[in-house]
């Protein structure tokens, strides 16, 4: 056969043949590898180029879609890890992902591997890097999807919860309760509650500081602070109740005292309530209806939510975000600092200045009251969840998320319900911290008598103010010469 015809013909065959030549010179597991990465770099490799330029479209898309939801859908991204149903969805779609780049590597290894020698031998790095750089990000994402399953399957109530309405119907009781005589109690009819967003004035919610912990019994909430909320404009008030309030007004139906009130202190309210369900009649656990109860008496309001906090978690929590960066206008100082174990005592002292409090130290920056008062320790407590705030960014709350899911499900009570969470985080971009009106209740501005271990309010002034800022909050924080939460905290 003459050369040139010889020649011809083999162009003709190097043509006909697949466009992705084996090649023994080329290594099957930098393919893969190159493909688990970015799916179509393998491609690259191999020498095909059309399927790489297939997947790189796919690739773009992808990061097209990636980008989009990250500038302009955040709220929608969120919210997909914030309802059971969705995190199904979030599921699949990892897994759907891990597919395309098992797919992705596995096809660039078999355009290099020599499909007559079968599965070329690799070196135990090499499968153990392709495995890795496929798996890993997969299994973080499926880790924190379960994280978060558990966190709002755990914490969150299983559906919204009921309201009482006014009073309908009686009930006898002849059980002694504790500081008073058994009388006849007023149940509280149960009703639906309405959608949160459906016609809602004010979102209303307390949270509360439980001293509960190891080594210690029942709870008593010393820090007692009411967050109301406009739906629409996201203008918050802060409402701080000192510990030694005495004598608040419970609505009609509850308590058995013959002043219509609880004549202890307010922080042993939740305990007494929950040792005596009879006296405390509602929709809720007996604690949480006494409080709501109360707490809606004194301000006007009335309280959907609550969340209530441990010792144990609130250092959990601050541990978790990595401590706390506050500015302390005086120096913190307590010589027998009763630690949060309950038995032992230390001495704390936090200087004036900038400070880094790891959560031991944050908890003490909110609760020492030695050679201070309720009220400078009230503002401090309101000044540090300012800082939490301000300071937890998104990057820390994601790198952190599975400790802070542990020390939730562990400390957490609340009964905001699952289904209401995505209502929660519509609401988070319109709340400031600049727009925060604080109402103090001061001894200076509101007491009206004392007893010992236990200080009297002017209750109806309370509610009449807390009405004014809730009314109209610039012009009653000019009236009533209150500072926001930022003045505050300056």
């Amino acid at each position: 056969m003459p050369y040139w015809e010889g020649l011809f013909i083999q162009s003709r065959r190097m043509a006909a043949a697949p466009q992705n030549p084996e090649s023994p010179s080329k290594n099957p597991w930098l393919a893969a590898l190159a493909s688990a990465f970015v799916p179509g770099l393998g491609q690259v490799y191999a020498g095909d180029r059309p399927r790489a330029i297939k997947l790189f479209l796919i690739d773009g898309a992808l990061l097209v879609i990636a980008v989009i939801s990250v500038l302009f859908f955040q709220l929608e991204v969120i919210k997909l890890w914030a309802a059971l149903p969705s995190l199904g969805w979030v599921m699949v779609i990892n897994i759907v992902l891990l597919a395309y780049r098992a797919w992705a590597a596995d096809d660039a290894y078999r355009l290099v591997s020599p499909r007559d020698r079968g599965v070329v031998p690799a070196s135990v790095a090499g499968i153990a890097a392709t495995v890795v750089i496929v798996l890993a990000p997969h299994a973080i994402v499926g880790y924190y999807d379960l994280v978060q399953y558990s966190i709002i399957d755990e914490v969150f109530a299983d559906s919204e919860g009921a309201t009482a309405s006014p009073p309908e119907a009686t009930q006898a009781n002849g059980d002694e309760v504790a500081g008073g005589d058994a009388v006849t109690t007023t149940v509280p009819q149960v009703v639906e509650a309405p959608a949160i967003w459906d016609g809602l004035e004010r979102l209303n919610i307390v949270l509360l500081g439980g001293d509960a912990g190891a080594g210690r019994t029942n709870i008593r909430t010393d820090t007692t602070i009411v967050v109301s909320i406009d739906p629409e404009t996201g203008d918050a008030v802060m409402f701080s109740v000192p510990r030694d309030f005495s004598g608040i007004n419970l609505p009609d139906g509850m308590g058995v005292w013959d002043c219509d009130c609880f004549p202890n202190l307010v922080n042993d309210l939740y305990t007494v309530a929950t040792d005596n369900p009879e006296a405390f009649p509602g929709p809720g656990e007996t604690g949480v209806n006494a409080i709501k109860g109360a707490l809606g008496e004194l301000f006007g309001l009335e309280i959907h939510y609550y969340a209530l906090v441990t010792l144990d978690g609130f250092i959990g929590i601050i541990d978790a975000l990595g401590g706390v960066t506050i500015d302390a206008p005086f120096t913190i100082i307590d010589e027998i600092y009763p630690h949060e174990d309950g038995v032992t005592e230390e001495y704390v002292e936090i200087p004036a200045g900038i400070n880094h409090l790891d959560g031991h130290l944050a908890l003490a920056y909110a609760r020492i009251r030695r050679h201070a008062n309720d009220f400078a320790r009230m503002n401090r407590q309101r000044c540090l969840l300012e800082a939490v705030i301000e300071q937890s960014s998104p990057i820390e709350l994601v790198a952190n998320y599975p400790a802070i899911g542990e020390v939730l499900k562990e400390s957490l009570l609340t009964d905001i319900p699952q289904d209401r969470l995505v209502d929660f985080i519509d609401l988070l971009p319109k709340v400031s911290t600049d727009r925060i009106a604080s109402l103090r209740i001061t001894r200076e501005v509101y007491q009206i008598g004392s007893d010992v271990g236990r200080v009297y309010y002017d209750q109806d002034r309370i509610r009449e103010d807390a009405q004014a800022i809730l009314a109209n909050p610039d012009l009653a924080s000019a009236d009533l010469g209150l500072e926001s939460l930022d003045d505050t905290c300056a």
